[in-house]
């Protein structure tokens, strides 16, 4: 049984070193200039870009770079500079989406290989094979594909490489390829400046075209408003049948502009699943428990294995803003010695220890406080005293606060720190 590749997002150089340290084989994101996340974008230059390319190929990963938005006239030689500059910095694989920027890249860059964007929305065997034709190494298929098509693509080009969404945000448009920002806001989706328009809270109106009336449609609080608000995919439950179909190269997670504690859990929970797949060992709910402590808007495990018209729990329509059950209290630092607070800590709370992959935890007690196993088999730390690098002890420690709280022993870099949300949070999902 082949090994399926973990591909995470990187919205920046911590980001990225946080998805590989919890599990991801593999990371995605982009300087800025023709990326569909120009927030994230922003928060890489060429340098940092380039640490976090040789970082990965130190450890035996890879980087792809997105180049997936969609050129005007006027951006073409700046698009050509671009991919000159990047393909510089050594990726591994170059991820666009259109015919023409294709050519480009086999122009500018012969050497690195070319993946193809969800943008281009492939769903069948015959687009597949044009570009497949055209020298593109993988697919990164449509959200809106089946596993059954998927097979179907594998089926007739065995040696393309598929690459499927398995986690995160959904358009209510068709892969993505949505104008309403653009006509709303001014923000154009399709070159990486989307608005989440589909999020906002709307009113209803009917117009009576007959005698040009307009009369608003009442409704209870709450329901019905959000009428374009897709809820976050979830296919963790499913990767076994993923694994087992032998037809797919890489499962790909959504969520640059998401926070360090989403690329960590997510890395973390579908490395398991992967792995616990091929071992025959799989346990859904395992790994959903884990998934439900991120912000989310609800789940759904969308269209690979049911038909859209099938569906009818894709939306939500009560909510917009992101919900989970537990709150990151504190991130690790380099030094494995202090961590900084991201949440809030107080004297005698017990939080749970959240480490990266194969890393060891000593149990410790002193003046400062414990680190301790418990018999659910997670590590815990309690703080008796807490105090700043600078030997000053404070009352309790909120986020914003710069200052490097001191562990009362060492934690693995990248560590987090996590307690239950103070919020109620539905962790229902479909298993």
């Amino acid at each position: 049984m082949k090994k399926i590749e973990l591909l995470s997002p990187a919205g920046n150089l911590e980001k990225l070193k946080i998805a590989f340290a919890y599990g991801a084989d593999a990371v995605y994101g982009g300087v800025s200039h023709f990326s569909l996340r120009i927030r994230s974008g922003k928060e890489f230059t060429m340098e940092t870009f380039k640490e976090g390319i040789d970082y990965a190929h130190s450890l035996g990963k890879k980087v792809y770079v997105t180049i997936n938005g969609f050129p005007f006239n006027s951006q073409v030689e700046l698009l050509k500079k671009h991919i000159a500059n990047i393909a510089a910095l050594e990726p591994d694989a170059l991820i666009v989406a259109t015919p023409g920027v294709v050519a480009l890249c086999h122009e500018l860059a012969p050497g690195i290989p070319i993946h193809l964007s969800t943008q281009a929305n492939v769903m069948n065997y015959l687009d597949a094979k044009v570009y497949y034709d055209m020298g593109v190494k993988r697919i990164v298929a449509a959200r809106e594909i089946s596993l059954k098509d998927v097979t179907e693509i594998k089926k007739h080009l065995p040696d393309l490489e598929i690459e499927i969404f398995v986690h995160g945000s959904m358009c209510f448009a068709y892969s993505g390829r949505c104008l309403v920002s653009a006509v709303q806001m001014g923000r154009v989706p399709n070159r990486g400046s989307c608005a989440n328009d589909c999020r906002f809270e709307y009113t209803l109106y009917a117009g009576n075209e007959d005698h040009g009336s307009l009369f608003r449609l009442e409704e209870d609080p709450g329901v019905g408003t959000y009428i374009f608000n897709a809820k976050d995919m979830n296919l963790a439950s499913h990767v076994d049948e993923i694994v087992q179909s032998g037809a797919v190269d890489s499962v790909k997670i959504e969520g640059r502009t998401k926070s360090p504690y989403y690329a960590a859990v997510t890395a973390y929970a579908y490395s398991m699943a992967l792995k616990d797949a091929q071992s025959d060992n799989f346990d859904a709910q395992k790994y959903q428990n884990e998934l439900n402590t991120t912000k989310n808007r609800g789940f759904t495990d969308a269209y690979l294995i049911h038909k859209p018209f099938d569906k009818n729990d894709t939306q939500n329509y009560e909510y917009a803003l992101s919900a989970g059950s537990y709150e990151v209290t504190g991130l690790v630092q380099s030094d494995e010695d202090h961590f900084l607070c991201k949440y809030k800590v107080y004297p005698n709370d017990e939080i749970e220890i959240f480490a990266p992959l194969n890393v060891t935890i000593n149990e410790v007690e002193n003046e400062l406080g414990t680190i301790y196993k418990k018999e659910d088999g997670k590590y815990y730390i309690k703080f008796n005293k807490i105090i700043t690098a600078s030997d000053k002890e404070l009352e309790s420690v909120h986020s914003g606060n710069v200052n490097p709280i001191k562990l009362p022993g060492k934690l693995p870099y990248m560590t987090m720190l996590r307690t239950k949300s103070e919020v109620e949070v539905n962790d229902e999902v479909s298993v």
